[in-house]
């Protein structure tokens, strides 16, 4: 249900369903995904929601709210780790986030933000952590080997959940790749009065959203949502000529590639805004009913994960290093498991 609804909502070809049975499955995948903030507001700019039935509104709406006061809190928590990092002179670009919600969706409440994600050099990596430790992130994540983030949390009154730091030094696991993060720093442009603080351009952000959502295996619609965005917002602001040639010089272009055709395949009316130059009869695997039904099991969800953990790389070298991660995780988690049965 919730493909259709968002087709309607990107695509002036496609009718926007009448029956409330519709809405009512519609809304279940919505709150599944936890996607309502983006979907209210889809609804809201084009003068649909008031189309909409009553208690499809309401709850919408309800969650809406939610997500907007979430979003002032972490934005207000993000300027003050901004303020330190500045004052610090540590270079710093936030990911995703409330500036991601504002710029290419529009509003701070239309993306709903959990977290703060901030990319540093790896030169200034311990300078950064000393930063967000004397803000109160005190409690530490375990750091995995391998990995491309650090996470630092602290407790909130009032709040079951801690909020979270996450401090990036890259985009992707140690030796799965040639990403160069030299090139998303050297087009990235300061942001306001910040001397220190900036953002990555246009193009790098989607190149980043692309790889997001290729690390979470789409495993949520909001991947798809980020990404169908981006393409609506940025348009033939978009060069797939240039990212085609980047990601083939980084060792990624498999991934870029494959997460694209399954966005475009299951949402086609994006051709006619960006065409994308691809070959046809990609393997996609990918289906819809595996996310959303946890117990659904298919010899196609099986492929779509092998190839995921180990053939969506440009090199053998990469796909070892792939397995080689794979293998550490489930051995920690053996371990781990043990831990707590003892």
């Amino acid at each position: 249900m919730i493909i259709t609804l968002i087709q309607a909502l990107y695509d002036p070809r496609v009718p926007m369903p009448q029956e409330i049975e519709f809405f009512e499955k519609a809304l279940e995948d919505i709150e599944f995904f936890d996607i309502s903030p983006q979907i209210y507001w889809l609804l809201k700019q084009r003068g649909q929601l008031v189309q909409m039935p009553s208690f499809f509104q309401e709850r919408l709406q309800q969650k809406y709210n939610g997500a907007l006061y979430q979003n002032v809190f972490i934005r207000s928590q993000t300027k003050i780790a901004l303020e330190k990092l500045e004052e610090a002179g540590i270079q710093t670009i936030p990911l995703k986030g409330t500036f991601f919600a504002e710029k290419y969706f529009g509003h701070l409440g239309a993306r709903c933000t959990s977290d703060i994600d901030l990319l540093v050099h790896p030169f200034d990596l311990e300078r950064a952590i000393h930063c967000v430790k004397s803000l109160g992130y005190t409690l530490e994540q375990e750091r995995i080997p391998s990995h491309f983030h650090w996470s630092f949390s602290k407790e909130i009154p009032d709040s079951p959940i801690p909020l979270t730091i996450e401090l990036h030094w890259d985009l992707m696991k140690e030796k799965t790749s040639e990403l160069n993060m030299d090139e998303f720093w050297e087009q990235a442009t300061t942001i306001g009065s910040y001397r220190y603080i900036k953002e990555l351009s246009d193009y790098h952000t989607f190149y980043m959203i692309c790889l997001h959502g290729w690390r979470h295996n789409l495993c949520s619609i909001k991947y798809f949502l980020d990404i169908i965005q981006m393409i609506h917002t940025l348009q033939d602001n978009i060069d797939y000529t240039r990212l085609q040639k980047d990601a083939a010089a980084h060792k990624t272009l498999r991934r870029i590639v494959r997460t694209l055709a399954i966005v475009y395949h299951h949402f086609p009316h994006l051709a006619s805004i960006k065409e994308l130059p691809i070959k046809k009869g990609i393997n996609l695997w990918w289906q819809y009913n595996a996310i959303r039904d946890r117990n659904h099991k298919t010899y196609m969800q099986y492929v779509n994960w092998v190839y995921y953990e180990f053939f969506d790389f440009d090199s053998m070298k990469h796909t070892w290093a792939a397995l080689v991660n794979f293998m550490y995780s489930v051995g920690n988690m053996k371990f781990t498991h043990k831990i707590k049965k003892m």
